[in-house]
């Protein structure tokens, strides 16, 4: 099934659909989200300072066409509120319900960083609901890593002076390299994919996205933030839906060792290594990525009855 995911893997970019949200009424409250493509339904989970917009950008970029892509605001992003869910498993009961309102019986979960937690859990929680798994730059346990600096500008800069975001983001525009140094630190890589005529794009508009609205997205960031720094501890031994976890050597955010336990820990759990991706891999090897999530896409999809 879906054969040529393989044989093509560049033009998911421009998946039809559309890029307006919509709120989604659900038993917990509203949900903001919208859908991409047509086919089996995939839930698009974004990480730290995202929202729908992210997400929309995650199923863009390593997502394939031949699927619907469910790109949500999760708890504490934008428009849906973080007393919806503040842990993974209010936030993967949230998921659920949300599926129940938009009538999908089944998904697959594709997340990112942040959104990994929420999208184990939805699988541990709903194995009945999920036939699949795509894991990419992600948590599942502790991270006692020391936060960087430059989040604590931001967030200074975010209280106190909306100006200092909106220069940011004229910055960002008018020199995305220089912009993408703390995305990708390698120059080598770096120049590489803010160059590519599809992941340099791409990556721009994550870039610019951050800087827009960004009070609305600080709530679930911190909510993210305290989730990783405590433990989690999932039963990941348990999971039944198969699993590809895509992670990048150099990962300095969620460490490659993250991977490596996860796929060691879920049974039959695939993993793609990105040598030298760093948190960013998506963009850097946007290729691998998107060639591996569409033959595990495809090959576990549900059948058309």
């Amino acid at each position: 099934m879906l054969a040529s995911h393989e044989l093509e893997p560049r033009g998911a970019a421009m998946l039809p659909g559309d890029s307006q949200p919509v709120m989604v009424q659900t038993r917990r409250g509203p949900v903001e989200c919208v859908s991409l493509g047509e086919g089996p339904a995939v839930l698009a989970l974004h990480g730290a300072m995202g929202g729908y917009d992210q997400a929309s950008v995650l199923a863009r970029t390593a997502g394939v066409p031949g699927f619907r892509y469910i790109a949500i605001s999760r708890p504490g992003y934008l428009g849906t509120s973080l007393s919806l869910g503040r842990t993974p498993a209010e936030q993967a009961e949230l998921y659920r319900d949300l599926l129940d309102a938009l009538g999908i019986e089944r998904v697959a979960v594709m997340a990112i960083s942040g959104g990994g937690p929420s999208a184990l859990q939805f699988a541990l929680s709903y194995p009945e609901r999920c036939w699949g798994l795509v894991i990419i730059s992600s948590f599942h346990s502790r991270f006692a890593g020391r936060l960087p600096m430059a989040w604590y500008i931001l967030k200074l800069a975010v209280r106190f002076s909306p100006f200092v975001t909106a220069m940011q983001k004229r910055k960002a525009r008018q020199d995305p390299e220089r912009a993408s140094r703390r995305s990708i630190t390698d120059p080598v890589l770096r120049a590489r994919t803010v160059n590519d005529p599809e992941a340099g794009p791409l990556l721009r508009e994550v870039q610019r996205m951050t800087y827009n609205r960004m009070p609305l997205r600080m709530a679930g960031t911190e909510n993210d933030i305290a989730l990783t720094s405590s433990e989690l501890s999932l039963p990941l031994e348990r999971i039944k839906a198969p699993m590809l976890v895509m992670h990048g050597t150099k990962d300095s955010s969620a460490p490659y060792a993250q991977a490596q336990q996860l796929a060691a820990r879920v049974p039959g759990a695939e993993l793609l290594t990105l040598d030298g991706g760093e948190h960013f891999c998506i963009f850097s090897h946007l290729d691998e990525v998107r060639a591996r999530a569409g033959r595990f896409l495809g090959a576990h999809a549900p059948r058309a009855s």
